[in-house]
C-alpha cells in the first residue's frame, strides 16, 4: 500500500508530537509514560523515512525489523542494531512498548532520560539523514 505525501507528512507530524510528549512526561517525572512515547515517535519516525524513501513500510511495530528495511535504503541506519550498545537501546525501546501496556515493570526516571538521550543523540540524526 502506498501513501501519499501528505499522510507521510501526518506520520512525521505525529512523530514529533510524541519526541515532544516524552519531554514533557520526562519533566513531570512519567517515566513509563515518557518511555512509551519515546518508542512511539522512533517507530512512526522509522515508518515515515521508508515512505519517503521507498514509498511503503512493513506493518509491524517491531523497531528492529523497521531498521533492517530502512538498512536496506542507508546501511549507516543499521548501526542502531548492529552496534550492541545502540541495540541495548532499541531493545528496550521494543520492551517499552509491550511492558508500559500490560507488564508489571516500573522504569526509573533516570533510565528513560538516558533512553532520551540515546534517541535525540544518536537515532534521531541517522534516520532524519538516511536517504536513498
Amino acid at each position: 500500500m502506498r501513501l501519499s505525501f501528505e499522510e507521510a507528512e501526518r506520520l512525521r507530524k505525529r512523530a514529533e508530537g510524541f519526541l515532544r510528549n516524552a519531554m514533557r512526561l520526562i519533566d513531570e517525572r512519567e517515566a513509563d509514560l515518557a518511555i512509551f512515547n519515546l518508542e512511539q515517535y522512533c517507530q512512526l519516525m522509522l515508518k515515515y523515512r521508508l515512505l519517503i524513501t521507498k514509498g511503503t513500510y512493513l506493518r509491524t511495530r517491531s523497531l528492529r525489523r523497521l531498521i533492517k528495511e530502512l538498512g536496506e535504503v542507508d546501511s549507516r541506519v543499521l548501526t542502531l542494531i548492529s552496534d550492541l550498545r545502540n541495540l541495548h537501546y532499541v531493545a528496550r525501546l521494543e520492551e517499552s512498548y509491550i511492558a508500559s501496556r500490560y507488564l508489571p515493570i516500573e522504569y526509573t526516571i533516570e533510565e528513560v532520560k538516558d533512553v532520551a538521550k540515546f534517541v535525540l543523540e544518536v537515532f534521531k540524526p541517522l534516520v532524519e539523514s538516511a536517504q536513498a
